[in-house]
């Protein structure tokens, strides 16, 4: 049985001394908790461009956010995909997040993420200077088959099977990396229509409070489902096909937008 004593019982930006981790930490990286022996537990995405995040009762939002926010302090944009819309109001004043929410918008913007990323790719000259961007698609099974849907209501004769849109958002799992484009997914990514090939682009799984079949489609080298824990925060992150009792770092939206409306000002 996994050990969880040393766990912190929570992790917040407020707690002493954690801003200034965060300030530290490569422009590439972001912290995503705290692992049972005390060390920190984050996410390269140089190395490992996308993330992939599966809760069981809720939380997967906040997990997005709190990543998604430490990106953006960093100097990133964000294109944030997300029916509800609500859960993401904290970044809606933000000149460099675009939000689209109904699935034509939806649609649209992966659409024109693909010749985005085309575009990055033919670049002639050295990407570091062009801002990552985070492709954060909420609530993401259900809207590959919104899309999918939506789709064959205008789909051709001659037009592919497939949805252009969900086509793109493959298309950025399997080359985004040389492109400084990142997916953060939240959801199970075997319900919403993606390619198998395309799943295993997620190099950062963090999962809670998941079934054992959850578990064993999304981390089946990582071993058996752990029990899971009801604690707020409580994940297992599975990096390298090892999976690390994790206590996740929690964002709230008004810490995320007061914190990177100071950075917006200069302050730390």
């Amino acid at each position: 049985m996994t050990n969880t004593t040393a766990l912190p019982k929570m992790l917040r930006l407020t707690d002493p001394g954690l801003r200034e981790q965060l300030e530290a930490l490569p422009d590439s990286t972001a912290l995503i908790g705290i692992s049972t022996n005390g060390t920190a537990i984050a996410v390269d995405i140089d190395t490992a461009p996308h993330i992939l995040v599966c809760t069981g009762t809720g939380g997967s939002t906040t997990i997005l956010r709190t990543l998604t926010a430490q990106f953006l302090h960093q100097g990133a944009h964000a294109l944030i995909l997300d029916p509800k819309l609500l859960p993401h109001l904290w970044a809606k004043d933000l000149p460099t997040v675009t939000h689209r929410g109904n699935v034509a918008g939806i649609h649209d913007a992966l659409v024109g993420l693909a010749a985005e990323l085309q575009r990055r790719i033919n670049f002639d000259g050295d990407l570091d200077d062009v801002p990552r961007l985070m492709v954060v698609l909420d609530q993401a099974d259900t809207t590959l088959r919104q899309l999918t849907r939506y789709w064959e209501t205008f789909r051709q004769k001659d037009d592919p099977k497939q949805s252009p849109a969900v086509a793109a958002l493959e298309d950025v799992l399997y080359a985004g990396r040389q492109a400084r484009i990142h997916v953060l997914y939240n959801g199970r990514a075997v319900d919403g229509g993606l390619a198998p090939a395309a799943r295993e682009q997620f190099a950062t799984v963090i999962l809670a409070r998941v079934t054992a079949d959850t578990w064993q489609r999304l981390a089946p080298i990582a071993g058996p489902a752990p029990k899971s824990s009801a604690h707020p925060g409580r994940a297992h992150v599975i990096q390298e096909g090892t999976a690390h009792p994790t206590q996740v770092l929690l964002m709230t939206d008004a810490e995320a937008a007061d914190w990177l409306a100071a950075t917006a000002a200069g302050e730390n």
